[in-house]
């Protein structure tokens, strides 16, 4: 009857480990996350469910010759503040589990749709 009583032992921890993830889930999503690119010429700020909520841009950077520059300056501080908010929800679910390795961690915030 060992056997019985660690399945159910470790159920328990998978539904603690469900709970837990769901509640972090939920945090990430009010969180904000900003970053810049092109030494702060452009700066995103997303939200923890992907969105955008705030682009600024230097006027100084507006150059009508090099809107490729800008379009590059734009995607990368976008793509930071989204890499800030996965890196957090990654640490997050990693502390959470220890020293389990969960296979597909890596990806979390795509698995949990916010990414």
């Amino acid at each position: 009857m060992a056997g019985i009583g660690d399945f159910m032992g470790m159920m328990g921890k998978v539904k603690d480990i469900q709970a837990n993830m769901q509640r972090i889930q939920e945090e990430q999503r009010s969180k904000t996350f900003e970053a810049a690119s092109g030494g702060g010429m452009v700066t995103a700020k997303i939200n923890g469910k992907n969105e955008l909520l705030e682009l600024k841009i230097d006027p100084e950077t507006v150059d009508p010759n090099d809107i490729e520059m800008l379009e590059d300056l734009i995607k990368a501080a976008i793509n930071a503040a989204n890499d800030k908010c996965q890196d957090e929800l990654k640490n997050q679910f990693s502390e959470m589990t220890g020293s389990m390795n969960i296979p597909g961690l890596e990806n979390i915030g795509k698995l949990l749709g916010m990414g």
